[in-house]
């Protein structure tokens, strides 16, 4: 082999045409007529654009070529067959693109290490090829996708056609997308599944390439498929695991999915087969396919599935705050009171430094100046936790206020209403210290900020409740992103993203998919403290001066002014 070595940074592939990708409906028809629904994979809404990688070029050293199959992983169409034009024909059968995503930083920054210089390609006949990747983030098998900093190597060996031309003998499986290509490529959906105690859904992002159909992709994802990990022990899927799909496609006729299932289902429940459903055909709402129902059949024959209820999140998107001395909800330049909750905290002489209130309004859970822990609701405020150094309290769903002290993670606590404590174990083994903590909508993922070592991570991790929802433990720690300076606020926007208020001298506000990627934006100068919504657009965050902040467009105005603490809902 020859030992000279040639190394240079690689330059991007020549992109050969522009494609029309066909995302999925987002439109919900809940009444109307019944029409026919779209083909399979079609969508109303307006196309997007996709580059399209081209295939090898004549005479192409091994450098190029492996260039080339690295840039042809943005095309996804027929199985990635651009990118196996640059195999050898016995590693285009046997190469697994779906095996996963390195998502690096992009072309430019990739760096090639080869055993032929590119003066010598002509003289020889094999080649060994490194590729140095500037990763970020990293999807496995089942879509599901983690933050992966650092660097890595990727190996191909390469040898020389009967034909003259180079092409790989051996590579990993899977594909390498830079990240600003990624989103185009793939597509986030949020397969459901349900809480312990099959009262809420619970959503758990995968990532699929776009070019696929929707309703084929997560209903296979779903049904054939386990929660992520770190999810599994707080949540559960209603299909039985001898139950999958009888066919390689879920076609949708008059916007009815119509999905086939192995024999197996015959013998369900109906309690069963209605949790199925639901499950199902909210996983395909929220993956923004048009669907109104889903039907089960079984060698052709319908089974018959009704749906369940289940708890849905607030819709009350108004903002709750403390402004000279009255609590409730801000509408213009009034206070909205709410009965049972705003005379209590009124009333109260001490500092108040943090609200967090119910998801029906009966109580809200506060920290006062004595940095305690308190409850109130139909009566003077319960002091819950009087430990030292504890951060803000979060509500969940099921009433329980949780408290943990700042220097103590592991010592998280979550009171009922009755004043009992009850200890979380397994809570946050390996941090140091915590600033922030908050429960989502559903109970059944906590998110926090942690310091581990001398890092601090935005992590989420799974709550296992017992059957009265008593939360018991946390599951797996799940690291979202890495932030370089302190966080001074953590909210949830919706039921898959963050918001995490970070650096008091120059304040930016992330926000963060759980499982999946992050924007950055500038915050107000002054930034204390934020509030979550169902959106980003819609999170409020208050000044040092007790000036209220919402978006206007890409910058922030004042809406209110002398609001001394900005409140919070359960799951916000």
């Amino acid at each position: 082999m020859n030992g000279g070595r040639a190394k240079r940074t690689l330059r991007g592939a020549a992109l050969a045409l522009v494609a029309l990708l066909l995302p999925a409906c987002a439109g919900l028809p809940t009444s109307g007529d019944v029409s026919a629904g779209l083909k399979l994979g079609e969508s109303s809404q307006g196309v997007d654009i996709l580059p399209v990688a081209s295939g090898p070029i004549k005479g192409a050293g091994p450098e190029e070529i492996v260039e080339g199959f690295l840039e042809a992983g943005i095309t996804t169409s027929d199985n990635w067959a651009t990118a196996r034009e640059f195999l050898a024909p016995g590693l285009q059968r046997t190469w697994r693109p779906a095996a996963g995503v390195s998502v690096d930083v992009g072309p430019e920054t990739r760096t090639i290490t080869s055993t032929v210089p590119e003066d010598q390609a002509e003289e020889a006949d094999s080649a060994e090829v490194q590729v140095l990747l500037d990763l970020l983030a990293s999807v496995d098998e089942a879509g599901a996708y983690s933050e992966a900093l650092g660097a890595s190597n990727v190996p191909f060996t390469l040898q020389r056609m009967d034909d003259g031309e180079w092409r790989i003998t051996e590579a990993l499986d899977g594909i390498v997308i830079d990240e600003p290509r990624f989103s185009k490529v793939f597509e986030g959906y949020p397969l459901q599944y349900f809480d312990i105690n099959w009262s809420r859904l619970v959503p758990d992002m995968r990532w699929f390439p776009r070019r696929q159909s929707p309703a084929t992709t997560v209903t296979q994802a779903l049904i054939g498929g386990t929660p992520s990990e770190w999810l599994d022990p707080a949540v559960q899927n209603a299909f039985p695991a001898d139950v999958q799909l009888a066919q390689d496609a879920v076609p949708i006729v008059g916007q009815v999915a119509e999905v086939a299932l192995t024999r197996p289902a015959v013998g369900l429940d109906e309690t069963t087969l209605s949790r199925m459903r639901t499950q199902l055909q909210a996983t395909l709402r929220a993956a923004g396919v048009a669907v109104t129902q889903v039907r089960f059949n079984v060698d052709g024959r319908t089974l018959d599935a009704g749906v369940v209820d289940v708890v849905e999140p607030s819709t009350d998107i108004g903002t709750l705050v403390l402004q000279n001395g009255a609590f409730g909800r801000i509408v213009g330049d009034e206070i909205s009171p709410i009965d049972g909750i705003s005379a209590d905290i009124a009333a109260i002489s001490d500092p108040v430094l943090s609200i967090d209130v119910a998801a029906d309004d009966s109580r809200a859970a506060l920290q006062l100046g004595d940095q305690h822990v308190y409850l109130v609701g139909d009566g003077s405020p319960v002091e819950l936790d009087a430990r030292q150094g504890l951060i803000e309290p979060s509500l969940d769903p099921y009433g329980y206020t949780w408290s943990v002290p700042e220097g103590d993670p592991t010592a998280v606590q979550a009171w009922g209403s009755d004043v009992v404590e009850h200890p979380v174990a397994n809570a946050w083994p390996t941090a140091s210290a915590i600033s922030d903590l908050r429960v989502s909508a559903d109970g059944a993922r906590v998110a926090a900020v942690l310091t581990v070592g001398k890092q601090v991570w935005v992590v989420v991790a799974g709550v296992v409740r017992d059957s009265s929802g008593v939360p018991i433990e946390l599951g797996d720690i799940k690291q979202l992103i890495q932030v370089a300076e302190p966080a001074i606020g953590l909210v949830w926007l919706g039921a898959d993203r963050l918001g995490v208020l970070v650096d008091p001298s120059s304040p930016r506000l992330i926000t963060q998919m759980v499982g999946g990627p992050g924007t950055a934006e500038a915050a107000p100068t002054d930034a204390v403290s934020a509030a979550g919504a169902r959106t980003a657009v819609g999170v409020r965050i208050l000044g040092a001066n007790g000036e209220l902040y919402a978006h206007a467009g890409s910058a922030w105005r004042v809406v209110a002014s002398g609001v001394s603490v900005l409140a919070t809902r359960v799951g916000e």
